[in-house]
Order: C-alpha cells, then sequence, then structure tokens
C-alpha cells in the first residue's frame, strides 16, 4: 500500500488532490450532520448571525476557497500545498452543500430544490476520485518498459470509455455518463440504449422518428417510475429529508 501510494500519489504530485478530496468529502459529511442536528433542535449547535443578519455557511466556504485557491498558486510544493489543498477542501464543501441556495437565490436547503446541492457534491467527488485514481505516466521516475506499456493501455481505455460517456450524455443520461466514466460497462450500456426525450440526440436522430420518440418517451416513464423512489431515499438518507411543503424552514432550524 505504502509503495503504490507513493508510486501513484506522491511522485505524480497527487498528494494534495487526496488531500483536499479528502477534505471536500469530510466537511459536507460533518456540514450536513450540524445542520440536521440543529434542524431536529438537538445538540449545542446553531446559527450564526451578525448584526441580524444570518450567515450561511457559503460565506466561510467562499473565503476559504479564495484563500486555499491563491494559496496553491504560492505555494505548489512542500506542507503549504498540503495545508492550501485542505483549505480548498473545506471551502469548496461549504459552497456546494449550499449549491441550490446559490442556483435559486433562495433559501431552499430543507426544499426538494435542495436536492441538487447533493447531486452537486456526489458528482464533483465521484470526478475528483477519477481523477485521483487515474495512473499518470508523467512525473513519475523511472518508469519501466512494462509499466509504461501498462499504463499506456490504462489511458488509452479511458479515453475510448470517455467517448461512450459523451455519446451517454448526448442521449440525456448525465449520471448514467458520469459513472460510466469510472465503470466502462455502464458507459457502453448508456451509449447504445435510446435517448431520453429532449436530449441532443433525441432532437437530432428523432425528430422524424415517430415510433423511435415514443419508445424512448415509455422507457424514460417507466425508468422513473421505478428508479425515482429509491434514488431519493437515498438523497434523503445523505442530506436529510425535505420538508413536505415548499415552505421556509425557521431561521433556528437552519445553519
Amino acid at each position: 500500500m505504502g509503495h503504490w501510494l507513493e508510486r501513484n500519489i506522491v511522485e505524480p504530485g497527487k498528494l494534495p488532490l487526496l488531500l483536499a478530496l479528502a477534505s471536500f468529502v469530510l466537511t459536507f459529511v460533518v456540514t450536513r450532520v450540524v445542520t440536521r442536528l440543529i434542524r431536529a433542535g438537538r445538540g449545542p449547535f446553531g446559527n450564526v448571525s451578525a448584526r441580524g443578519v444570518h450567515v450561511h455557511h457559503v460565506v466561510p466556504g467562499v473565503v476559504l476557497v479564495v484563500v486555499g485557491g491563491f494559496g496553491a498558486f504560492s505555494s505548489r510544493h512542500g506542507p503549504g500545498a498540503g495545508v492550501c489543498a485542505i483549505l480548498f477542501g473545506v471551502g469548496a464543501g461549504l459552497v456546494l452543500d449550499e449549491f441550490a441556495l446559490i442556483l435559486h437565490l433562495d433559501d431552499v436547503y430543507w426544499t426538494d430544490q435542495g436536492r441538487k446541492s447533493v447531486e452537486v457534491v456526489a458528482i464533483t467527488a465521484a470526478l475528483v476520485g477519477l481523477l485521483l485514481a487515474g495512473f499518470s505516466p508523467f512525473g513519475v521516475n523511472n518508469v519501466s518498459a512494462g509499466e509504461l506499456h501498462e499504463r499506456g493501455f490504462v489511458i488509452a481505455s479511458v479515453g475510448a470509455n470517455f467517448l461512450f460517456s459523451l455519446l451517454a450524455l448526448s442521449k440525456g443520461k448525465a449520471r448514467t455518463a458520469l459513472f460510466g466514466v469510472i465503470v466502462p460497462l455502464i458507459a457502453v450500456i448508456g451509449a447504445l440504449r435510446l435517448a431520453r426525450p429532449g436530449s441532443p440526440w433525441a432532437r437530432r436522430f428523432y425528430g422524424r422518428r415517430p415510433r423511435a420518440r415514443a419508445r424512448a418517451g415509455l422507457r424514460a416513464y417507466r425508468h422513473d417510475r421505478r428508479w425515482a423512489g429509491p434514488g431519493r431515499r437515498i438523497q434523503d438518507w445523505i442530506g436529510g429529508r425535505p420538508d413536505s411543503q415548499d415552505t421556509r424552514v425557521p431561521q433556528r432550524q437552519r445553519q
């Protein structure tokens, strides 16, 4: 494990990325735990206010992203790079936890619209994890011919799989495309199946094919009916159950 970490993380210069990802995920988890405790009225936690203005945690998140981001450019090596990566990861976790608030310019944290924050965090973590796990022949010292061949094969496979993921994305299957980048078979399946109605692929190729449009609509309806419930339950387990009605939560119940 130590040799793999040194070979694939430290030598290619990915240690700051690992620190940023770990702090990002940990910050999101801790933040959700705290906000759910505040919402339930438990624990010693409460809202932060300044002169009567509720300070959302996206505010310190932006400050940490700015400090960590600019600091990373001035400290690309050594302990400073690790510290800046952690600051950036913590800030990004705080910001993306309230991504829906920024998108809607409204306090939608505990509404259905607030689910977008959980989705964006999951997508970001998956993409950064993909970058972290990817083999990199550059920046690694004394790469043997066998290792270079294996790494080249992996890079070529990832490139081909990325094309399948782009095809799945053009068919309106964003989640399939995302996880297909990590698991090749998922990308191939998403690229071969019918496109979702309204997707760029459907608009381009199904315009004069009413039978294909009907099949795509029926398949999308069945898929959404089957998986919408489980998907929502997973989001509720991660981020908390939204309010039953689209009402704003009192200030005591928000972080």
